[in-house]
């Protein structure tokens, strides 16, 4: 069972901007409470026991709306005093992480799957990460993921239209010893710098998913996420 989770929420959310000013995108009020009250119910819901914030932007507003705890879920801070890109986020985040799978969400992203078959996925293909993905129709927002027979991460597509594809879903299983070893300097995007450029040299899988998905990161699905958060409340 996974027990820790890494939550990024420290970016600007220069696109929600126009609609969300004055906290952090994951603070962007839903259906009457913050975004990342929903994710934290779904990590609680799922019985994990503690959760690192990765906060930068307006932090001051997550951890005094929260503070150390959270239902049953223990809450910590890993804060950024200059943008370190996700991947410096996570590397900075896992100092104060204990398990060696570690769930990794976005702040801005809910995806609703189970998080037994997604670890149950993880262990049976060994994987140093696991990506849930979500097949989607007329993607435009997204880049793709291409997957082999055996759901092996073999490729990414960047940001184009297309009618049918698979996306990443902004939620992982990440190897700590793994990614560690790796060494990576202290600025980096987990996308670019990780996952595209090792794909192909180390054991990447995908797990599709059909469960609800939603990513509140332009106004549009912002205005839809308050319709159908309601849900999840």
């Amino acid at each position: 069972m996974l027990k820790e989770a890494i939550i990024l929420a420290g970016g600007l959310g220069t696109r929600l901007r126009s609609v969300v000013k004055d906290v952090p995108k994951p603070m962007a009020l839903v259906a009457g409470k913050p975004f990342l009250e929903y994710i934290l119910d779904y990590l609680n819901n799922n019985s994990l026991k503690r959760v690192i914030l990765a906060i930068g932007y307006k932090s001051d507003i997550i951890k005094s709306y929260f503070g150390n705890s959270y239902k049953e879920l223990t809450l910590k801070y890993s804060e950024e005093n200059e943008p370190l890109g996700t991947g410096g986020a996570i590397k900075q985040a896992l100092n104060f992480s204990v398990e060696n799978d570690i769930l990794i969400l976005n702040g801005d992203t809910f995806f609703n799957i189970d998080l037994i078959k997604f670890y149950e996925f993880h262990l049976a293909k060994k994987s140093n990460l696991t990506i849930a993905l979500k097949k989607m129709e007329n993607i435009d927002r997204y880049g793709t993921v291409e997957i082999d027979k055996d759901r092996r991460i073999s490729g990414f597509s960047e940001k184009k239209y297309v009618k049918k594809g698979i996306i990443n879903g902004g939620v992982y299983i990440l190897n700590k010893p793994f990614f560690l070893s790796l060494n990576f300097v202290n600025k980096f995007s987990f996308e670019k710098d990780f996952l595209e450029k090792y794909y192909n040299l180390y054991n990447f899988y995908g797990f599709i998913s059909k469960s609800y998905f939603i990513d509140i990161g332009i106004p549009e699905d912002y205005e839809k996420a308050k319709k159908e958060m309601k849900n999840y409340i």
